[in-house]
């Protein structure tokens, strides 16, 4: 029984499919992808050397433009902050004295210490003051 190469091709991009799934790893897939463009030039009826050509040049194509894109994305920050990280830029109203030393807001319905981003300026009762960030379990305000 004579099975066609395109058959083959799609095999190969199956085989690297189930690995790109395992363990995740993009690179896989474009060299899955560039499999079925080998699967696609054998049922057009090139060679296997225009065959093995389009596999290769596929492949390289997508990881060349594809993963610095996907490296990109990676490294970017979430738009989402959580935590912490959702507080600073945050208003919070002042419950006693901020200053250098200490002192307590509101942020976000809670209670939290605070001390003042410069030590020589005090915000009293009542003031809106800015979160700047949060240093442990203390806001650092301004």
């Amino acid at each position: 029984m004579d099975i066609d190469a395109w058959v083959w091709w799609l095999v190969a991009a199956v085989g690297l499919g189930i690995p790109l799934v395992i363990t995740a790893m993009p690179e896989l897939g474009m060299l899955s992808v560039g499999a079925v463009a080998g699967a696609v030039t054998a049922g057009l009826g090139f060679g296997v050397v225009a065959q093995v050509v389009v596999f290769a040049a596929v492949s390289v194509a997508l990881i060349a433009v594809v993963r610095p894109i996907a490296a990109r994305h990676s490294a970017q920050r979430p738009q989402l902050a959580s935590g912490v990280d959702a507080l600073r830029g945050r208003q919070a109203v002042v419950l006693e004295r901020v200053d250098g030393d200490g002192g307590r807001i509101k942020l976000a319905g809670e209670v939290w210490s605070a001390r003042a981003l410069d030590a020589s300026r005090a915000f009293e009762p009542g003031e809106q003051v800015d979160v700047v960030e949060i240093d442990g379990a203390t806001a650092v305000v301004m």
